[in-house]
Formats: C-alpha cells, sequence, structure tokens
C-alpha cells in the first residue's frame, strides 16, 4: 500500500459551538479556536476535523446548512475562517472540513426557490412526492423520529427529510445538484483545506420510492465522480460516516485503486451497548468478547485493502470514559486504558475534544436543560408511547449527545474558562478537577498519557503499518494485541475491568521494554503478569 501522510496522523475534532468563547456571548467560535492552537500544538495533533461552521438557522447545530461558502455569524466571519486556516498551517495543522451535503436547510436559496413552484428551476434539487391515498408516500421513517416525509400546503406534494423537517433532502440523481456540490468542495479546497469529513454520506445513493436509504445503488458511481472532480490530485484526507458499513463495503470506498475515499468510520463497535433490535436508547452492558471480535474483524479484514479509522467518541456519541470506562474511582486509570487500546490499533485515531482530559457524561435534572434535538424528540416521543420519565432521563444520561456537546473545560475559573458570558449548553460541574490547566501541570495526566500515545506513533512504523493479532480471545477481562512488522513487535495489554486478572504470554524472552503503561511501576516481565484494575501496557518484545 502506498503510504500516505494522514497514515501517521492523529486527528483531533473540534465542536465550535462548546471549544473556547473569544467575546463572551457563550458560544465558542473561530477566533476562540486560533487561540487554543497551542494547545492542540502540544498534544500533537496534525489535524483538526472542525464540525460545521457555516451559515445556518442552527435547528441541529449546523448540520442545517443554509450557505456553504459563508460563516455562521456566531462563530465569526470568513475573514476569521482565513485566519485560523493560516494561523493552524503555521503549526502544521491541517483543517478537515465537515461536509454535509445528503441535504441543507430548510432555509438555503436552493430550498426558498424549490418551494415556489412545481416548475421552479431547484425544485428537482430536492425528492418531492405526490401523496399516496392522502397520506404520506411510503412509511420511511426519520433518523430524528416520526416520518420523513413533510407535507407542503402550497404544492400539495411532500418533501423527503431523513433527519429534520428543517433539513430537506438533496437529490443527488439530478446532474445540477452534483455539480453544486462539487463546485462548493473546489471553493474549500481552494482555500487550502486538508480534506473533508462527510457526514452521512452513505445515503446521499437514496432510492426513496424503494425504501433505500443507505448504500444505494450509485453511491460509488457518485463518489468517483466527486473524487475526480473536487478531490484527485489534491492529496486530501477524506472520511465518510458511514453507519451501515461492513468491511467489505469499507474497502469499495477506501480501496485507494477505487478512487472513492481515505477512510470510513464505521460503527458496528458503537451499537454493541443497544440491545438488538432496538434503538440506541435501550442499553445492555457491553459484552468484552463481542468488542475484541469487532476490533479485530476491522483490523484485519481490511489489511492491504482499506484503512481504518479508530475512535471511541464524536459530538454525537457519549464520554468513552463514562460509557465503558469507569467516570469515578478509576478514571483516570480507565481513560488511559481505553486511550491504549485503540492508539495501538492499525488506522487513523480520533481524538474529540475533551477525551484527552477524560472529561464525563453530563446528568442535567431537567429535560428542559437539554439542547439536542434528537434528544428532545425522543423524550416527547416515549412519553407518548408511555414510557416512565426516569427511564427516558436514563438513557439519555447514557446516550445523549449532549454529553459529548457540553463545554470543553480549559480551568477551574468561572464557566471552566470557556466563556465569561452564559454559557448556551450547561457546563459539567466537576470542570473544578478536570480541566486543562490541571491536566497541563500534572506529568501523569491523560492528557500526557495522550500525548506519548501520539508521540509513539509518529515514531513507529510498527504501529502504523504492522500487522495485528489478537491474544487470549476468549479472555473476558483482557484485550491483549500484538503489531509485528518485520522483526518489531510491540505488545498491547489492558485489564478492561476494575478486578485483577492474571496474564500470561508464551513469548521466547521473559523480558520486555516498556513503552507506555499507566501506571509508574508495571512489571516487564511477561511470565505471569498481573494486571491491577484497568492496567494497560505497551511494551516492545525483546
Amino acid at each position: 500500500m502506498e503510504r500516505k501522510w494522514w497514515h501517521s496522523s492523529v486527528v483531533y475534532q473540534i465542536y465550535p459551538r462548546s471549544f473556547n468563547d473569544s467575546n463572551g456571548d457563550g458560544i465558542g467560535d473561530i477566533n476562540g479556536i486560533i487561540e487554543k492552537l497551542d494547545y492542540l500544538k502540544e498534544l500533537g495533533i496534525d489535524v483538526i476535523w472542525l464540525s460545521p461552521v457555516y451559515k445556518s438557522p442552527n435547528d441541529d447545530n449546523g448540520y442545517d446548512i443554509s450557505d456553504y461558502c459563508d460563516i455562521m455569524d456566531e462563530f465569526g466571519t470568513m475573514e476569521d475562517m482565513d485566519k485560523l486556516l493560516s494561523e493552524a498551517k503555521n503549526r502544521n495543522i491541517k483543517i478537515v472540513m465537515d461536509l454535509v451535503v445528503n441535504h441543507t436547510s430548510d432555509e438555503h436559496k436552493w430550498f426558498i426557490e424549490a418551494k415556489k413552484s412545481k416548475d421552479n428551476e431547484y425544485r428537482d434539487y430536492y425528492i418531492w412526492r405526490d401523496p399516496v391515498n392522502g397520506k404520506e408516500p411510503n412509511d420511511l421513517g426519520s433518523c430524528f423520529s416520526g416520518s420523513a416525509w413533510q407535507y407542503d400546503e402550497e404544492s400539495g406534494q411532500y418533501y423527503l427529510h431523513l433527519f429534520s423537517k428543517k433539513q430537506p433532502d438533496l437529490n443527488w440523481e439530478n446532474e445540477k445538484v452534483r455539480k453544486e456540490v462539487y463546485n462548493m468542495m473546489n471553493f474549500w479546497v481552494d482555500k487550502g483545506i486538508g480534506g473533508f469529513r462527510m457526514d452521512v454520506i452513505d445515503l446521499i445513493g437514496k432510492v426513496p420510492d424503494d425504501s433505500i436509504t443507505g448504500n444505494g445503488p450509485k453511491l460509488h458511481e457518485y463518489l468517483q465522480e466527486m473524487n475526480k472532480a473536487a478531490l484527485e490530485g489534491n492529496d486530501l484526507l477524506t472520511v465518510g460516516e458511514t453507519w451501515g458499513a461492513t468491511p467489505e463495503v469499507a474497502k469499495l470506498y477506501s480501496n485507494p485503486e477505487r478512487n472513492e475515499l481515505s477512510m470510513v468510520f464505521q460503527f458496528e463497535h458503537i451499537g454493541l451497548d443497544q440491545i438488538e433490535g432496538k434503538e440506541k436508547w435501550d442499553v445492555k452492558p457491553l459484552d468484552l468478547l463481542d468488542l475484541k471480535k469487532v476490533l479485530s474483524k476491522w483490523q484485519t479484514e481490511l489489511d492491504g485493502e482499506g484503512w481504518n479509522s479508530l475512535f471511541w467518541n464524536n459530538h454525537d456519541l457519549p464520554r468513552i470514559v463514562s460509557r465503558w470506562g469507569n467516570d469515578k474511582e478509576y478514571r483516570v486509570e480507565s481513560a488511559k486504558m481505553l486511550a491504549t487500546l485503540l492508539h495501538g490499533m492499525k488506522g487513523t485515531p480520533y481524538i474529540y475534544q475533551g477525551e484527552e482530559l477524560g472529561m464525563t457524561n453530563i446528568r442535567l435534572e431537567n429535560i428542559n436543560e437539554y439542547n439536542d434535538i434528537e434528544t428532545l424528540n425522543m423524550y416527547k416521543d416515549r412519553i407518548s408511547k408511555g414510557y416512565a420519565h426516569d427511564d427516558i432521563m436514563n438513557s439519555i444520561y447514557i446516550k445523549g449527545r449532549d454529553n459529548a456537546r457540553t463545554p470543553m473545560q480549559w480551568d477551574d475559573s468561572e464557566n471552566s474558562g470557556f466563556t465569561t458570558g452564559k454559557p448556551w449548553l450547561a457546563v459539567n460541574r466537576n470542570y473544578k478537577d478536570i480541566n486543562a490547566k490541571k491536566a497541563l501541570e500534572d506529568k501523569n495526566s491523560i492528557f500526557h498519557h495522550y500525548k506519548k500515545l501520539i508521540d509513539i506513533r509518529k515514531h513507529n512504523d510498527t504501529i502504523i503499518y504492522g500487522d495485528y493479532k489478537l491474544l487470549c480471545p476468549e479472555d473476558k477481562n483482557i484485550f491483549a494485541y500484538i503489531r509485528e512488522l518485520n522483526e518489531d513487535k510491540i505488545l498491547v495489554v489492558c485489564n478492561f475491568y476494575c478486578d485483577e486478572v492474571n496474564f500470561k504470554l508464551n513469548h521466547d524472552s521473559n523480558f520486555a521494554e516498556i513503552l507506555l503503561s499507566n501506571y509508574s511501576d508495571s512489571s516487564t516481565l511477561l511470565e505471569n503478569l498481573k494486571l491491577r484494575p484497568y492496567e494497560a501496557i505497551m511494551y516492545r518484545l525483546k
């Protein structure tokens, strides 16, 4: 496989609304990001994935775009954006933009025109259907609850929205739509961005009349056309959000010979604590054997034919230390363990803002304190179906998207140093203990552990390109694997839980060199290794 710059990169996701507020209006902004670039440089990342900063009425926190070539007033101006690109470049940090082209806002000029009449030149930019027997065209559902069809009184037709009714779906079968998208992508490429993270990109090939949403028949044809029109020859990192991808499908996206994307986000591991056949809100405990099976499958099956993304968190997912770690007495140990486990694997790691501090989920007392449209719609829907309030709130505490969206915890001053105003979403009350200032000062902090992991990746081809081999697949407590390239072997051993367990490796030599551990006195003897709660060690085998 040809070596690419993004094989050894580590990406840091910024959710701008919650990152850093420079002007005291309670909302993070572009100048706030510029103020913190040195912090990110210190961490060692070399790519920022920037969640949407485009003009938007903000129905879905910026994922409803009304102008792709302008900036949301709350976030700043295009001049600020240009300055961010140049300041990041000065620090050798690339900016990856969030590309949201499955849908626009209903306040986008294309949709405003499309609604005017059935003959309008923009009508076919969106997906319109006549009623069937006075009802919706079919029973396609929105990801945010309810029907995916919204009736338009004026024209007597329904339009499709797989998300909010303020997010009408674009009609990718219309060549004009595709050209508009590629021109817009080139506008940003010409500004010097480092690539695109493509929001729900597996939905653009939908065939709504056949109830096909993900992985439609023309999806890969569109992506190859996009590559030719906007990506080819620019050496960009492109990552597609593909909820339904299997390894076979992921190879179609990310095999370099197919000229589509660099990699995809697959979510198979993310669904493992969901009751099968139910919604994400219906939770069950994680089975470590399932996690080992799924992550290992993605490590081995893409080998040589595609590329992996590695992530625990993003703006749509709860905080990993609260989800699969222990955010009480072993918060530091379990956060470092989860980081070690992931960063030792093959693929490009993604860190979500605050993950490097071990930020935790939040518990807000009142449903009205939540902001997320998905959460609020689900609450209404479940109350109407007779679910108990406490049960719904418990699901939100575990899985709600606002868990990831609380303001970044910079220091122990008021509002965690995020803003001098009133924050748009509540700051987690634990900010006096969990914050960046404290983490930077403590050489044993989670932040410094992430910094070491990033540095190890940059200087070890074995971590980037080595083969992956799972050890003790049936062990219910330990996740261990070896990475091997030529004669070099790196062993990662993680105790996933809080009970002490024994690990034994049959290896020629009993001694190993510790590259990294989350305890200061881990053993170099592998003959009979006793692992303490959440102990995680990365060894180079002698």
